[in-house]
């Protein structure tokens, strides 16, 4: 996949994360390196993006997810950069928990099962929207910043 501020903004969410969730040093100090990395490239590519380094069709890529849409819905993303980075880490730490069932999946009760599968599709869906929105509202910056030159 293609880098975008999108696919950073997700990469620091789930590096957070595993920060919260890790007790080991070794580890911990690994992700520390991993998130300082990861803020300046995001620093960087939003330098380069307002800069015009960027070409402009290389800041979004979207996920172009082909999923049955009847039975899977999925709420709409709005707002700011932040509001939606926000949105992001949310469902982003809704997925970690989701995904902790499935390591045990044997422990959950089969009456359960169907709704795991369902809540990890459903909240991936909405992990690409918040990425795919993120992308969308640096372009939208980026047109009224050059509109306005």
């Amino acid at each position: 996949m293609a880098e975008t501020l999108g696919s950073l903004c997700d990469k620091l969410t789930i590096i957070k994360l595993k920060q919260w969730h890790s007790e080991d040093k070794l580890k911990l100090q690994s992700l520390d390196k991993q998130e300082e990395q990861l803020k300046t490239e995001i620093d960087e590519f939003f330098c380069a993006a307002l800069s015009g380094e960027i070409p402009f069709e290389r800041l979004t890529f979207d996920s172009n997810k082909i999923y049955q849409k009847a039975g899977n819905e999925v709420r709409d993303i709005i707002g700011s950069v932040g509001e939606v980075f926000s949105n992001l880490t949310e469902v982003n730490c809704k997925l970690w928990h989701e995904q902790e069932k499935v390591y045990d999946f044997e422990k959950v009760p089969p009456s359960e099962k169907d709704k795991v599968v369902k809540q990890l599709a459903i909240l991936n869906l909405e992990r690409n929207k918040c990425i795919d929105k993120i992308n969308e509202n640096l372009c939208l910056m980026l047109k009224n910043k050059i509109s306005k030159s």
